[in-house]
């Protein structure tokens, strides 16, 4: 896009000359050569970093500095807010692409389930997808960004902490499918519990047109309930008797890696899934059905499905020389997601089970929600050891490595917890 494209578009002022950028990107370290650079004004002013981008090739930005002038000999476009001018600009090179939209939300499995999807879809179309968990007001319109001109379908993860976010980043992205993977309780204390989840969550469904299609979790019952909330057709998905895409012969192997039937109104095949948990089953049947609503052959699906790997620290299973096998799965966690791990635990074929957690954070009620796991800990027959905090009703350790003691085969151990608890570090101390 030329940046005078770019000011139009955003309603800003082009300063200097009129250069052609590919891609953009708010992160110097992550910034490549050709990209716009957005200065985010945040606890640190992206402006600050101006030299740095260009060092590492940025050939324009974003300024909300009026007095942003070209004596530099650089290009800018001048708005009154870059975070907005940001979101603008995604807008405005979203009018022009050709590109289908898969839009993707949930309080769990989202983004296993964008990179299943992903998978699935590139089978037999141009894909492009958010990396990692890039789900925000941020990530989201740099996945827009920075999608190759002939990108054919386009899966964005949505991610929210508050009513109206997802409405506001499918004003963005005009999703043309929206999937939910599941209500549970994440962020509650954001919305006023789990009803507000869903609430919050709906807002995908109700945004999409009425040549669209919701994906549902028949499972869920709360997120079965959002086919009232649409015009768009619907496609649901599980183990329900009535799933349109229906999961039915689902076994784990010994290491708890799906495999099963799935059901379509395109046809019935085998799956096997190279990922971890019974829960991988439901999310690759959310990317079959938006496969399938989006024209992919349900074999080509299949077979890439069995070769996909999902984004890191989400049942990242590493087989330790020892013959232990360490799941990091620290990338976050709520009570739902909790249990799910705890789940895939307990069916890996093992002598002894371990599980490391942390603390789940932005609950509306962390006591009863941590107790809660402590409790399905027992059901599933594991060893809990506690990190930074007592609300599992154990006394948490400071050395989880030393309480674990010598590992080998036989021995699985499960790390999991909300980011902010950064039991990654954990993981590391394990495997290194």
């Amino acid at each position: 896009m030329l940046a005078s494209q770019a000011a139009e578009g955003v309603g800003g002022k082009l300063v200097g000359p009129d250069v052609e950028f590919a891609g953009a990107s708010f992160d110097t370290r992550a910034l490549q050569a050709g990209q716009l650079f957005v200065p985010i004004v945040a606890e640190r002013d992206g402006h600050d970093f101006l030299d740095d981008a260009y060092a590492s090739g940025a050939v324009a930005h974003l300024s909300s500095r009026p007095d942003d002038g070209a004596s530099d000999g650089r290009t800018s476009i001048v708005v009154d807010d870059t975070a907005t001018a940001l979101m603008a600009l995604a807008r405005h090179a979203r009018s022009m692409s050709p590109a289908r939209v898969v839009g993707v939300t949930g309080s769990v499995g989202k983004t296993s389930t964008k990179d299943l999807i992903a998978a699935a879809c590139s089978s037999q179309r141009r894909t492009a997808a958010n990396e990692r968990s890039f789900n925000n007001e941020q990530g989201l319109p740099i996945t827009i960004l920075d999608s190759p001109d002939d990108t054919e379908v386009l899966v964005l993860e949505m991610g929210m902490r508050g009513f109206g976010q997802i409405t506001e980043l499918c004003d963005v992205a005009s999703p043309e499918v929206g999937v939910v993977t599941a209500v549970g309780y994440s962020h509650t204390e954001m919305v006023g519990g789990i009803d507000g989840v869903a609430t919050a969550k709906r807002e995908l469904v109700e945004a999409l047109p009425a040549s669209g299609t919701a994906v549902l979790n028949a499972d869920d019952e709360r997120v079965a309930l959002m086919a009232r909330s649409t015009d768009a057709g619907t496609l649901t998905f599980g183990v329900a008797d009535d799933a349109d895409v229906k999961i039915t012969d689902l076994v784990l192997d010994h290491l708890a890696r799906p495999r099963f039937t799935i059901t379509t109104p395109w046809g019935t095949s085998p799956v096997e899934l190279g990922v971890s948990g019974a829960h991988m089953a439901s999310n690759a049947a959310a990317a079959i059905a938006v496969a399938g609503a989006l024209g992919v052959d349900l074999d080509a699906a299949v077979r890439k499905l069995a070769d996909a790997g999902v984004s890191g620290m989400r049942m990242e299973v590493v087989e330790l020389d020892s013959g232990a096998v360490v799941i990091n799965d620290a990338y976050n966690a709520n009570p739902t997601s909790m249990r799910a791990a705890l789940d895939a635990v307990a069916a890996m074929s093992a002598d002894r089970r371990y599980v490391v957690l942390g603390l789940m954070g932005e609950l509306d009620d962390p006591a009863a929600g941590h107790h809660e796991v402590a409790q399905h800990a027992v059901k599933c027959g594991v060893d809990l050891i506690a990190v930074g905090t007592d609300l599992y009703g154990i006394r948490p350790t400071d050395d989880p490595v030393a309480a674990l003691g010598a590992l080998g085969a036989g021995d699985v151990v499960l790390v999991k917890a909300s980011r902010s608890a950064g039991l990654e570090s954990i993981v590391r101390e394990l495997t290194t």
